[in-house]
């Protein structure tokens, strides 16, 4: 038996429920773009009554080759392509809203781990986050602290790419 109180995980439901009513008040419409957070930012916002008068879509690029097929990238792109950074959430965010037309376009890129690589950007708890609108692309990065924890390390980006979408509808991202 199924119960809402699983879904979506603790960490987000507070956050993906002030996101939704934002966009359900404010007329407005997302977007999101997903790499190590697997669906969980898409799924968390399905998972809200009314979603569909604010969602107008969610890809999960976690692959190369679906960020050819679906992100706008190039084999020019991959072919530098040094990990999640700001430029490829930023990247991948304006060409998404561009095509599926929302108010906003949330991107997220991180290293979950349990494994990772020798630079900051692919340790693991390492997350690239854009958001894209009319007024610009805001960028953050952070690390969660939560080491090799693969599952938390999704939730996490989840719930930090939420975040940071509210603020970017209330106006208090800088870009």
């Amino acid at each position: 038996m199924s119960s809402t109180q699983d879904f979506p995980p603790a960490e987000i439901s507070a956050i993906v429920q002030e996101v939704a009513t934002l966009l359900k008040s404010r007329n407005e419409t997302v977007s999101v773009v997903e790499t190590a957070a697997g669906g969980l930012v898409s799924s968390s916002l399905l998972s809200t009554a009314g979603a569909s008068g604010y969602f107008k879509g969610g890809l999960t690029l976690y692959t190369l080759p679906s960020r050819i097929a679906f992100g706008g990238w190039t084999q020019e792109t991959i072919a530098s392509y040094a990990g999640p950074t700001t430029d490829v959430v930023s990247g991948l965010a304006v060409h998404v809203r561009k095509d599926l037309g929302s108010t906003y376009t949330v991107a997220e890129s991180g290293t979950a781990g349990p494994t990772g690589g020798t630079t900051p950007n692919r340790t693991p708890g390492y997350v690239a986050l854009a958001v894209d609108c009319e007024r610009g692309t805001f960028v953050r990065e952070l690390n969660t602290g939560l080491g090799p924890d693969r599952v938390a390390n999704m939730k996490r980006f989840a719930a930090e790419a939420l975040s940071f979408l509210k603020d970017v509808i209330l106006g208090e991202a800088k870009l």
